[in-house]
């Protein structure tokens, strides 16, 4: 069944930054209880936030009081449930605001009631669904009419506080110290563990698990390849020298509460000399030196959003990719909808370019030259490319609903020449781009196909140069059916009218009997001719990872092992480092 259920897809849209609805809501005798699908079985934890120590407001005139216990759990349940969606300070982020000019104008019977049952608008219905108790919910109705809490900045001084060199450079192996083949190791994401696995990609077989920071959200490798920086939800930074036997974590840091992205610099002359890891919590993002993570520069994203040019207190540093024509950073910030040009080569007389883009970007790629960047604005369905190399926005691209598109997915269509394409959490579209300015220029940036998927809830679109296929996942779909299989596309049916895909059911091929069996994220080796896929289940549930032959389209190796706690990303060494997607 090709259909998305909103309520069902928030929770874990709180978490990737879909958008969020507190407009055209429901008034209370109107909402209706929704039911309970597999999307509302997962467990996330959206914001690590809750564990900041914040100054309780004072109580305001006509609001019901909150004791210090039902602050403390408000502030919980607000910063693990809704923070990732609604901003720390309410204001609204890809979610609506919650400010409480706005709630009091609802009240506590309205707000009691729309968080029980939810809306098909996008809230998802937090009591029917068992997921908070009566009581949470009429803890959560007064702490929405009271002024949010002000989670604490996290400057210079905290920062270096937090910074340990645990072997030094001049500790450190001259050349590779271990037989691994590094250009076709895995990273894995071990999310609920707080962990990374790396894999070999020929053995399949788990050479080391690491401790890391909370929920790794990506690995990204140095340009030369010896070093792997992970960045968790908590802002901690774990530099693993990848040369070590074993490979060990030699640097850590936190830039700051809460954050997302990690890159290093790819520039020519550059490789390997710094890093960037960019924070949702505070607003900011800090430049480091490659081989220590020495922080350098803290950077507040703090500013005007480029539509109403209004302040927002809470602009999120979203994706960081690096330029590969200047010694640039190119940082998409979420909220003020700004892609800055982050220079590096003289920190001290510092610049950056400012290209207004649109609000509410995430995540995106470049495309198959390395020179146009192009990232999903998700909550305005829209796609904003930048030439890297001239440095400007070329186009904003109107897609489907709520583009997603990780990285993205680079091939050559039969008909229309280069493309680059993405999924969508909103829809079962998926929007090919035309990326060909040169040969191609009557293609170049629009959507110059429309392919219809399994359905909505899609995370990630994957290909690789020497493959054939597409591959579409939709762990988020409310159907179990959807959510633990993939679709793939043949390249050469794009040629098609209406070209058709072949289902995967990877999630029956892990050999897994209990749970959801979420497939997330494919990720290629090396040579091009296998796809690995996480089975993502609860954390005390078994998971798993499948690793399909992309020639056949059969199910390859299953690799099952204790230790793969709900495995999520996966980041081939090679591909990651050279940008193949």
């Amino acid at each position: 069944m090709k259909r998305i259920i909103a309520s069902a897809l928030l929770p874990v849209a709180l978490l990737l930054g879909a958008d969020a609805a507190f407009a055209d809501q429901p008034r209370p005798g109107v909402l209706k209880k929704h039911e309970t699908t597999p999307g509302k079985k997962y467990e996330p934890s959206h914001d690590v936030l809750k564990e900041q120590k914040m100054t309780e407001p004072g109580v305001m005139p006509g609001v019901p009081a909150l004791s210090a216990e039902e602050f403390e759990r408000g502030k919980q349940i607000y910063f693990q449930r809704c923070a990732g969606c609604h901003g720390v300070l309410r204001k609204g982020a890809t979610g609506k605001p919650l400010t409480t000019n706005v709630t009091k104008e609802f009240g506590y019977e309205y707000l009691r009631d729309f968080i029980t049952y939810g809306s098909p608008a996008g809230m998802p219905n937090w009591g029917t669904s068992g997921d908070l108790t009566n009581a949470d919910i009429e803890v959560m109705a007064k702490y929405l009419l009271n002024e949010p809490p002000q989670p604490p900045e996290f400057g210079m001084k905290e920062i270096k506080a937090t910074w340990k060199v645990i072997v030094p450079v001049d500790k450190r192996p001259k050349k590779q110290m271990n037989k691994l083949d590094l250009d076709n190791l895995f990273s894995v994401t071990l999310r609920d563990s707080g962990e990374i696995a790396l894999i070999d990609g020929a053995s399949k077989k788990i050479v080391e698990v690491i401790k890391t920071g909370y929920a790794v959200h990506i690995s990204r490798l140095s340009h030369s390849g010896r070093y792997l920086y992970a960045i968790g939800r908590d802002a901690k930074v774990d530099l693993i020298d990848l040369w070590m036997d074993p490979p060990t974590t030699v640097a850590e840091i936190k830039v700051g509460a809460e954050a997302r992205s990690v890159e290093t610099s790819k520039a020519k002359g550059w490789g390997d000399k710094y890093a960037i890891a960019g924070a949702y919590w505070p607003p900011q993002y800090v430049i480091m030196n490659g081989d220590t993570l020495e922080p350098l520069k803290v950077v507040s994203t703090r500013g005007m959003t480029i539509d109403t040019q209004e302040f927002h207190p809470e602009p999120r540093v979203a994706s960081i990719v690096a330029s590969h024509f200047h010694p640039e950073f190119v940082v998409n910030v979420k909220e003020t909808g700004q892609i800055l040009l982050v220079n590096y080569e003289d920190l001290k007389n510092f610049r950056v370019a400012t290209i207004d883009a649109e609000r509410f970007l995430h995540d995106g790629g470049f495309d198959s030259t390395g020179r146009y960047f192009l990232v999903a604005a998700n909550a305005r369905d829209t796609v904003a490319v930048v030439d890297t190399k001239d440095r400007k926005l070329v186009k904003l691209i109107q897609t489907g609903k709520t583009p997603h598109p990780g990285r993205g997915a680079n091939f050559v269509h039969p008909t229309f020449g280069p493309v680059w394409a993405t999924s969508h959490l909103g829809d079962d579209s998926i929007a090919v781009i035309g990326t060909d300015p040169e040969k191609h220029p009557a293609n170049a940036w629009k959507v110059v196909q429309t392919l219809t998927g399994q359905g909505g809830g899609s995370l990630f679109i994957k290909t690789h140069p020497k493959s054939k296929h597409i591959y579409v996942d939709t762990p988020l779909n409310p159907e179990a059916e959807l959510a633990s299989s993939v679709a793939v596309f043949t390249i050469g049916d794009l040629k098609q009218k209406e070209p058709k895909y072949k289902v995967l059911p990877i999630g029956q091929w892990s050999g897994i009997a209990e749970g959801v069996k979420r497939v997330v994220q494919g990720e290629f080796n090396k040579a091009g001719d296998e796809i690995w896929f996480s089975v993502w289940n609860a954390k005390d549930q078994e998971s798993a990872i499948v690793v399909v032959d992309d020639k056949t389209l059969t199910k390859k190796t299953v690799i099952r092992d204790k230790r793969l706690i709900t495995p999520t990303g996966k980041f081939n060494v090679y591909n990651t480092r050279s940008d193949v997607y």
